[in-house]
């Protein structure tokens, strides 16, 4: 039997969500919510399931939903519906603070509820071959740049862009943090709009971090590197190169990277986890640790900017 999926803001991001689920074998678009009860139907209309006009009717529709509302309102929809009974994936950040964050967290293990962050690019298939062929890193050094979105204006780039990386660092490390060098620039917003930092950790790996969102080009890219060798992937493409020494020179050759659309895969690990009761890939508590060194990162940029 197909899970009931449901989604909460009918966004451009909702909208994407719906889509993926419309198309995911595992569940059925049961239902959108918005508030703008219009905007739901017209998404309703397109991918299917039924336009709601309240959470309550949203958590009687589903099994799971996705929580694509702004940030300010995601304890109220993401934790609302958990109180309902409703496994939750919440769009990254997790939360607009660390306190409603780790409130999140609290209410999934109070309710029993699974709560996934919709970290994204941990699902993009690059991420497979960073897993597979990583054992030690080193040296990580992430590149994250867009021109001016238009929106997630409330936010800074930090919190917009740099944590997707900033999520991927900690799970490759899986070592605390022990110091941040960072520096940020706003250009057209209030916050900033480019920034890099610099991560040390505790077992001597040491990451670069670089996100803009005032850039004429996009690009997605990391390498890691590591005794052995270093690995360069991007996620834009999902492509990749490894190299290493052999022979007393650098040999080099194509990653193999299977493609798929990372929101599908995303939103079909959610769907098993939900199925299987298993922990998802982005728990709730990485995505509040994940929020924790932004906000570390975005606090040192205002101080250096005041």
């Amino acid at each position: 039997m197909k899970l009931r999926a449901g989604v909460a803001g009918s966004g451009s991001m909702g909208r994407n969500h719906a889509r993926c689920y419309s198309l995911i074998e595992e569940t059925e678009l049961a239902a959108i919510y918005d508030a703008d009860l219009g905007r739901a139907r017209a998404v309703a209309d397109e991918f299917g399931g039924d336009a709601v006009d309240s959470l309550e009717a949203l958590a009687e529709a589903c099994d799971l939903a996705s929580v694509a509302v702004p940030t300010v309102a995601h304890l109220a929809v993401g934790g609302g519906l958990m109180k309902q009974g409703v496994h939750v994936l919440m769009e990254k950040p997790i939360a607009p603070n660390l306190e409603e964050a780790h409130e999140l967290v609290n209410l999934a293990g109070q309710y029993d509820r699974i709560l996934q962050i919709g970290h994204i690019e941990r699902f993009n298939p690059v991420m497979r071959e960073l897993e597979a062929k990583l054992n030690k890193p080193k040296f990580i050094e992430s590149h994250r740049l867009s021109p001016f979105p238009n929106r997630s204006i409330d936010i800074g780039v930090v919190l917009d862009l740099m944590i997707h990386d900033l999520e991927i660092i900690l799970h490759l490390v899986k070592s605390p943090v022990v110091s941040i060098d960072a520096v940020g620039v706003p250009v057209l917003m209030k916050s900033e709009d480019i920034a890099n930092a610099r991560l040390r950790f505790e077992n001597g790996c040491v990451a670069n971090v670089t996100a803009s969102r005032i850039s004429p080009e996009r690009l997605r890219k990391i390498r890691v590197f590591q005794d052995d060798g270093y690995l360069s992937l991007d996620y834009q493409d999902q492509t990749g190169e490894m190299y290493w020494k052999e022979a007393g020179g650098i040999q080099k050759a194509p990653v193999t990277v299977e493609k798929d659309e990372p929101l599908k895969l995303e939103l079909s690990a959610f769907a098993e986890s939900v199925r299987d009761g298993k922990t998802p890939a982005v728990t709730g508590q990485q995505g509040a640790d994940a929020l924790a060194i932004a906000f570390e990162i975005t606090e040192q940029i205002a101080k250096g900017n005041a």
